[in-house]
Formats: structure tokens, C-alpha cells, sequence
């Protein structure tokens, strides 16, 4: 990947959903395949579940984001580790805030960042764009009711009795595995409360995650097409709850993001830096 150098990154997680953010707004480091899965390799590089490089602005926003999933294949968004982004860039001082705009191969979101309950953590609000409902079909094993959904990017929500008692790994695998392109997969059931979902999702270049920030965004549109919850939604995930707002056929996502660790990796490691290119 050309001359080797140093790598400064951040640590960040959402819910437990975590990415290494690379700040690169002179856009002098690619970030490509091989170095997204070295470095998310959780036993011989950092651990993570994406990288993600913050670019030059383009299109008018302030900056662009790159999304690498752990197996190293591109995604065109994520709504949790957008607002991990948001956090790596205002702490690097890129932009000013609270109000930032990102690029995204979505399209531009529109993000304004908080305080958070505890140091080191903000509060993000995430416009995610139209949630695009695609026609109901038949899912998992007894066919329970499902349906497509397109948050700029592919989801799959299957109503189930009990996500706990889903087999996330063995159905969203497959159901991954034979969606051209791949297919996120979210297993939600309504409750325990009024407007509130619980869920556990399968992430498509990951595996099953503590948290999906824009899969949190297709189940709440879906339910509420089904007429099960209102207009603002509590969705719980093994790593926490998020907040999602369905508003004229858009979704707005609301959740923290935490910082974790500065992170410095040696090209000495065997990981490879390129200088210059400005990723793929």
C-alpha cells in the first residue's frame, strides 16, 4: 500500500457497536480491505466492528465518511458509527459543531451533537434520511411477518415472539448469504412498553452486534407501518437503547457515542499505511 508510516486512529462504541475512526481531511491515508481487517481482527489487531475515515468534505457537507466493515467490505452508512465519526471530527477540531453535516454514499446526513450523560460521551441526533418500505414477504423459519427496508442500506426486519430466543447467527447468516449484495437482519418484537421495540440484529461484514444504529431506524419504521408503535420509538439492543423518530416517511436517530481509546498503530506491526490515494 505503498510507504509505511503510522496510523493515529480513535476508539469509539455506540450502544457497544465499535469503530476505529481515521481523521483524514487532508486525505494523505487510504483506507482499504486488508487494513479494515487487520485492524478489527479482535485477537491479532485492534478489535472493531467497522473502521471508518473521515474525508474532505464533499457535495457541501463538512466532511465525508468511509464505512469498512470487520471483513473488510464497503457499507454505505451506519448509524452508530456516524455518530462516533461526529465525535472523533469535533474532538479533533474539524469542525466546530455542535451542527455538522457528513457525506455519506447515502447521501448527506445532518447530525448535532450533545453533551452526554458521562465523560467522555455525546449525545447524538442523526437525520437518516427516508426509510424506503419495501412489500411484506415471508421470513425465517415459520414465516413470520416481514418485510425489506432501505435506509441507505439493506435491511431485513422479522417480527419475532422473543429476540432472545432467535437464532440470529444460523437465520441472518443465511438470509445474508442469499440476498444479492447482503441483507442486515433485524429480529424485533414489540414492548415491554408502549412505543418501545426490542431487538437483536445480525450486521452484514460483522456478524451479531451489541447494537445497529440504522437497524434500530428499519425496525421502527417497519412496526410503525404495521401500526404497532408511534412516531417515537425506543428501541432496546443488547448494548443499549436508542431513540428513533418516524417523520413524514424520514427517520431521525438519537443515541450516544462514547470514546474509548487513542489508538497509534506502527507500520512495524505488520500493518500496512498508505500515503496518499484517499481511499476506495
Amino acid at each position: 500500500m505503498g510507504d509505511m508510516a503510522t496510523l493515529h486512529l480513535t476508539k469509539h462504541h455506540a450502544l457497544g457497536n465499535d469503530f476505529l475512526v481515521v481523521v483524514d481531511i487532508d486525505d494523505r491515508h487510504g483506507v482499504d480491505a486488508d487494513l479494515a481487517r487487520r485492524l478489527c481482527d479482535r485477537r491479532r489487531g485492534v478489535g472493531a466492528d467497522g473502521l471508518l475515515r473521515a474525508g474532505p468534505g464533499t457535495d457541501g457537507a463538512d466532511v465525508s465518511m468511509e464505512v469498512r466493515n470487520a471483513d473488510g467490505s464497503l457499507a454505505q452508512t451506519t448509524g452508530n458509527g456516524i455518530r462516533c465519526l461526529a465525535q472523533a471530527v469535533l474532538a479533533a477540531g474539524v469542525v466546530d459543531g455542535p451542527v455538522l453535516t457528513v457525506a455519506t454514499a447515502a447521501g448527506v446526513r445532518h447530525l448535532t451533537v450533545g453533551p452526554g450523560e458521562d465523560p467522555g460521551e455525546v449525545m447524538v441526533e442523526v437525520d437518516m434520511g427516508p426509510a424506503k418500505l419495501g412489500s411484506e414477504q415471508p421470513r425465517g423459519p415459520a414465516g413470520e411477518r416481514a418485510r425489506a427496508v432501505d435506509v441507505g442500506n439493506p435491511h431485513v426486519v422479522i417480527l419475532v415472539a422473543d429476540p432472545a430466543e432467535a437464532q440470529v447467527v444460523a437465520h441472518g447468516s443465511v438470509l445474508d448469504a442469499q440476498t444479492p449484495g447482503g441483507t442486515n437482519v433485524e429480529f424485533v418484537t414489540v414492548g415491554p412498553g408502549r412505543d418501545e421495540l426490542t431487538m437483536r440484529v445480525w450486521e452484514r461484514g460483522v456478524g451479531e452486534t451489541m447494537a445497529c444504529g440504522s437497524g434500530a431506524c428499519a425496525a421502527a419504521a417497519a412496526v410503525h407501518d404495521w401500526g404497532m408503535v408511534g412516531d417515537r420509538v425506543v428501541v432496546h439492543q443488547p448494548g443499549g437503547d436508542a431513540t428513533v423518530a418516524v417523520e413524514d416517511g424520514t427517520v431521525v436517530l438519537t443515541g450516544p457515542a462514547r470514546h474509548v481509546a487513542r489508538v497509534e498503530v506502527e507500520a512495524e506491526a505488520g500493518i500496512h499505511v498508505s500515503r496518499g490515494g484517499g481511499g476506495s
